[in-house]
């Protein structure tokens, strides 16, 4: 039986993340609609999201100690985004944009699947600049881990990515929405976490099993990457670290609602997990088990779940 060590609060580091916060707007409908077609949808639902504060959220919640950089506009959503990290216990490393507007994220969910389609418009996060990382110094380099996304500029994710690898802080990239990058943004990376489709762009393989999947992993390691999880969905993940490959199988949680939140879910679970001293392996399949419980409910940030929900998930198998 797999166990989850209780962190201890008074050795961890915090967790420091750059990203962004979005709200998002939800459509689920039967189907997206044609160009000059309207369709009638079942449910619309407005509520937080953004990967990198989602990650945060998903952290937090699990007992990590969270710092989050971004920058929001001096709007309703900006509000709605301070509220919230209040509430989950994030420090907000947050600039107020009096000229700019927080993002927005419009998500289609098919109603008989839960799965998505997603544009997102970073808004005043896109223009996050690395002077503006910089100026995050000690939040970055004081952290026990950092971990950023795409969804700011490129180049601010590898100014902070360069500056927690000078520190000795270890680093994880989410690298979606997927880009293509540089193989010395590869190696800036203890740890990189795509999803199938951010892999197969980063590599130009298909992924559509785990084998696939474990060749796009040694690509990637080729490429200067530390160690390569890639999330498969329902078929949970893969880990390759260079000494072990293992295919991390999915949990079961219950029927799925809709599936937008499990990778950020993931990767928050992923850092808790790695930041309460467990190795990456088992950090994987904690991640993995707090991602199929996301899926089980609406929402993106919403749908984070709690340590003793996990904890019920992760012990049982």
């Amino acid at each position: 039986m797999l166990r989850i060590r209780k962190p201890h609060e008074h050795l961890m580091k915090p967790i420091a993340i750059l990203g962004i916060f979005v709200a998002d707007a939800a459509f689920h409908a039967c189907r997206q609609p044609n160009m000059g077609e309207t369709l009638k949808g079942s449910r619309f639902a407005l509520g937080p999201g953004g990967k990198g504060s989602n990650q945060a959220v998903a952290a937090a919640r699990l007992g990590s100690k969270v710092a989050f950089i971004s920058r929001l506009g001096d709007d309703e959503f900006g509000r709605m985004a301070m509220a919230m990290w209040r509430k989950e216990g994030i420090e907000a490393k947050v600039e107020i944009d009096p000229n700019g507007a927080t993002g927005a994220a419009y998500i289609f969910v098919d109603e008989a699947t839960g799965e998505n389609a997603i544009i997102v418009v970073p808004g005043a996060a896109g223009t996050i600049t690395p002077e503006d990382v910089q100026r995050h110094f000690d939040t970055v380099t004081g952290a026990g881990i950092f971990m950023t996304q795409l969804e700011t500029s490129i180049e601010s994710s590898v100014a902070g990515l360069k500056m927690a690898k000078s520190a000795g802080v270890t680093t994880v990239l989410n690298p979606a929405p997927a880009a293509d990058l540089d193989d010395q943004v590869f190696g800036l990376c203890d740890y990189l976490t795509p999803n199938e489709s951010e892999a197969e762009l980063l590599t130009g393989r298909r992924v559509e099993c785990v084998a696939d999947a474990k060749s796009a992993a040694a690509e990637l390691r080729r490429r200067g990457a530390g160690s390569v999880i890639i999330t498969l969905g329902e078929h949970g993940a893969l880990f390759d670290d260079g000494n072990s490959c293992l295919h991390v199988p999915a949990f079961n949680s219950g029927p799925v609602v809709e599936t937008t939140g499990a990778g950020d879910s993931f990767c928050g679970a992923f850092v808790h997990a790695l930041s309460s001293g467990h190795d990456p392996v088992v950090a994987t399949r904690f991640a993995c088990a707090a991602a199929s419980l996301s899926v089980t409910k609406a929402g993106t940030a919403p749908s984070m779940p709690t340590a003793s929900e996990v904890a019920g998930v992760f012990t049982r198998e």
